[in-house]
């Protein structure tokens, strides 16, 4: 495995389905703001609903904070569309939901499982100029939970306006922080 953290977003073309269009996005559309690359297995399956369902429930948090979540899975916007409005739990999303159907930003992300053609679970969080400051990746069967990635996407925004300080373990938005310093050494 490469090194995911710092590397920096490769460029790609794809079309996406958001709020009833399809439209075509870039790698130039997703750089200036905070986003989350939220790669899938597949539409109409079980795990998948319930995270992307997770996502839409949280989804005015996450826009409070600047951050745009993009879905991605080796379907077509298509079958995105064919998926939102046929389920009431993926009908609530808002976000756009990325077909990528070629492989391409699936495996610009190292995500792709080669043998079935699909994504493993892995979610990204690009900075505004474009690097990865966040990733996480799970097996097949673990789904992921909003709310633990909002508050990661606050510690990486506190240190991105706040360089020399460091957010420790179960931070959460308004708890101190700690500034790292040879006076600090042992001491925790």
């Amino acid at each position: 495995m490469s090194r995911y953290i710092e590397s920096e977003l490769k460029p790609f073309q794809a079309k996406a389905y958001q709020a009833g269009d399809f439209f075509d996005i870039s790698d130039a559309d997703v750089r200036g703001k905070w986003a989350v690359f939220f790669f899938y297995p597949a539409d109409f399956t079980f795990v998948c609903p319930t995270e992307l369902g997770d996502l839409a429930d949280n989804y005015a948090e996450f826009q409070k904070l600047g951050v745009e979540i993009y879905s991605v899975s080796t379907d077509t916007h298509f079958t995105h569309k064919a998926w939102h409005d046929s389920s009431e739990t993926i009908g609530k999303i808002q976000y756009p939901m990325i077909g990528d159907p070629t492989g391409t930003l699936t495996r610009n992300f190292g995500v792709m499982i080669e043998e079935e053609g699909i994504a493993d679970r892995g979610t990204f969080v690009i900075d505004p100029e474009g690097k990865v400051q966040i990733v996480e990746i799970t097996a097949g069967g673990i789904g992921r939970d909003a709310q633990e990635l909002l508050r990661k996407i606050k510690a990486a925004q506190y240190i991105a306006a706040h360089p020399g300080e460091v957010c420790p373990a179960k931070w959460k938005e308004g708890e101190e922080t700690l500034a790292p310093s040879l006076d600090l050494v042992g001491k925790i």
